[in-house]
């Protein structure tokens, strides 16, 4: 079983959604680990076991990237918004640093995430 956070901005929460939506069974034999509001429309939308965070801004990637210092984090799936500023761009360069110092699995859009859940075993 590989731990994953899956995590969105908001002008990709639908996109996350529709790609656990496409991947559940796979996502299932997992643990999963989301941030605020994108935790609450995979619990609401899906049937994935999802442990919610708190949102982004109020601390869920610092959490994220506690885990991922801790080795509990194995995958990151953080559809990020390119066109967008975020108000918590500085939370987010440390989530994704921390995701590159660790050497964490991170894939930032639907075909990386695709080709990182390929690739892990299935449970």
């Amino acid at each position: 079983m590989t731990t994953i956070a899956l995590v969105a901005h908001d002008q990709k929460k639908d996109a996350l959604v529709a790609w656990a939506k496409s991947h559940e069974d796979a996502l299932a034999g997992h643990k999963l680990y989301a941030t605020g509001t994108t935790g609450g429309r995979l619990q609401a939308e899906t049937s994935l076991d999802v442990t919610p965070l708190k949102s982004g801004p109020l601390g869920g990637d610092a959490q994220l990237g506690a885990m991922i210092a801790e080795g509990k984090l194995k995958v990151l799936v953080f559809f990020i918004d390119p066109l967008s500023a975020m108000p918590h761009d500085v939370d987010v360069k440390s989530l994704i640093r921390l995701a590159i110092l660790y050497d964490t699995l991170l894939a930032v859009n639907e075909e990386t995430a695709t080709a990182v859940m390929k690739g892990l075993p299935a449970t």
